[in-house]
């Protein structure tokens, strides 16, 4: 069964957060709130993660999984930015985006994009992502939250538990998040391109 960790979404407490942190570092599978939605994450270093989320959320080849990162130096060193792509990302985040971009060799080979090279980024806004995040010092591998079954992500902790109660290792619950997964950016050519509309406003992109 996944512990189940209820952290304040708006001082979150260090012990708990630590806790976490104690399981993502362990090799454990997380499921936790962030701006848009529900994600769920894993350390970068974690050779199985991705195959687990995979399983989990049915995915194809052709995903793009999204490294979380606590700050533009973190999401720097894994991405390939222009001067002009950084402004543009820089003016939107921290926020509810994925931005797509050329990787650089900071980040193994399994978790590009299998033709493109390329990975997703994002930097959260939100109390709870941030300071696991922080806790973490590390960029962690996440995806949406979004389960093959349902047509939108779910929104509660309580309920996330339930669904996934045997195949996470712990369920953070930082009150009720949205249900929508976060906008995403396409940057890989050098300009943007929207391909999917969420809880990021698209406009600038546009």
């Amino acid at each position: 069964m996944a512990r189940f960790v209820d952290i304040h979404p708006v001082d979150p407490q260090p012990r708990l957060v630590a806790q976490v942190v104690d399981i993502l570092q362990d090799g454990g599978l997380a499921a936790f709130p962030t701006d848009a939605c529900f994600t769920l994450g894993a350390r970068l270093s974690d050779a199985h993660a991705k195959q687990r989320i995979i399983d989990i959320r049915h995915l194809d080849g052709k995903h793009h999984f999204t490294l979380m990162c606590s700050d533009f130096a973190q999401l720097g060193s894994l991405v390939q930015l222009d001067n002009s792509v950084f402004r543009a990302i820089r003016a939107a985040t921290p926020g509810p985006y994925t931005f797509i971009l050329p990787a650089t060799g900071e980040v193994p080979r399994r978790l590009l994009h299998p033709k493109k090279r390329t990975v997703g980024v994002r930097i959260p806004d939100h109390k709870v992502c941030r300071a696991l995040l922080d806790a973490m010092g590390e960029p962690l591998l996440t995806s949406t939250l979004l389960l093959p079954d349902h047509e939108e992500p779910i929104a509660m902790g309580w309920d996330v538990k339930e669904a996934l109660d045997h195949v996470v290792d712990v369920v953070v619950d930082g009150d009720q998040t949205g249900q929508e997964p976060t906008t995403v950016v396409d940057f890989s050519e050098g300009y943007p391109e929207v391909v999917r509309v969420g809880a990021g406003d698209p406009t600038p992109f546009e």
